[in-house]
């Protein structure tokens, strides 16, 4: 019976929807994360009537056929890229992104990462970095006798010295945006990468050609709303259900002909 088949790969389907809510569910805290969702198609079809042959040596065709699915497939599960709520911190180096666009990270293998988690810390040399030490571009470094740091809605850091009235401009936060944010391969520790998916990125100045501008002192929540998850996992948890129901029905009715003498 075909429908064992079917059932199970509604099961499995269901199966990976409930992990991709937990995983949004599991980041409801997380600094910048964006949820995802699984999106779903049919599979192949059989066609045991096909529709629009011949019927009869009239010419009459068949209007409707048969034609039985196998089932369910994962298509993708793809990010949601929405503004998450700005929560106010007062840390200087605490940054948030007001609109489209991503801090540029110096990974370790020289290469570019993308994030919109702007909780920075200072090294031991007084650069801006990551939580995991990583730099953030173009390289900024702090006076060590600064008494406070200033990043304007544009990206420009400047640092008031100790003694001095006047700021002293430090440098030039840049940002990057891309043509399809979906595409970005997460790689953890809220960075991205880039893909022959999410094109090439445009690096440019915050508040320009349609970037987020850069709030000081903020940090972006994470996007997933709580009671929406709960909804979609409670709705897949049924149909998990259904189609485990299907696969008990299917059985007895298997028993049934096996009875048979």
């Amino acid at each position: 019976m075909r429908a064992l088949d079917i059932a199970s790969t509604g099961m499995l389907a269901q199966q990976l929807n409930v992990e991709v809510i937990a995983n949004n569910l599991a980041n409801v805290n997380t600094t910048g994360f964006k949820r995802s969702h699984a999106e779903f198609q049919d599979l192949l079809y059989q066609n045991q009537r096909r529709v629009g042959t011949e019927s009869s040596d009239a010419g009459t065709t068949v209007p409707t056929g048969i034609q039985l699915g196998l089932g369910v497939k994962t298509a993708a599960v793809y990010r949601i890229h929405e503004q998450g709520n700005l929560q106010q911190t007062s840390n200087p180096l605490d940054l948030a992104v007001s609109g489209l666009g991503y801090f540029e990270i110096q990974m370790p293998d020289g290469t570019t990462g993308y994030s919109r988690a702007g909780s920075f810390q200072l090294s031991q040399n007084g650069e801006v970095v990551t939580q995991d030490g990583y730099l953030v571009n173009p390289g900024l470094t702090i006076p060590q006798n600064a008494t406070s740091v200033a990043v304007s809605a544009t990206g420009v850091v400047s640092a008031t010295i100790a003694g001095q009235t006047t700021p002293q401009n430090i440098g030039q936060l840049s940002m990057s945006t891309f043509i399809n944010e979906s595409g970005l391969q997460a790689i953890g520790n809220n960075i991205y990468k880039e893909t022959e998916a999410s094109g090439i990125p445009q690096s440019g100045t915050p508040g320009s050609e349609d970037r987020g501008t850069i709030s000081q002192g903020f940090l972006e929540n994470s996007n997933v709303n709580t009671v929406t998850e709960i909804t979609n996992l409670i709705s897949a948890q049924r149909a998990y259900e259904m189609n485990s129901r299907v696969i008990e029905t299917t059985n007895q009715m298997m028993g049934t002909l096996s009875a048979l003498r």
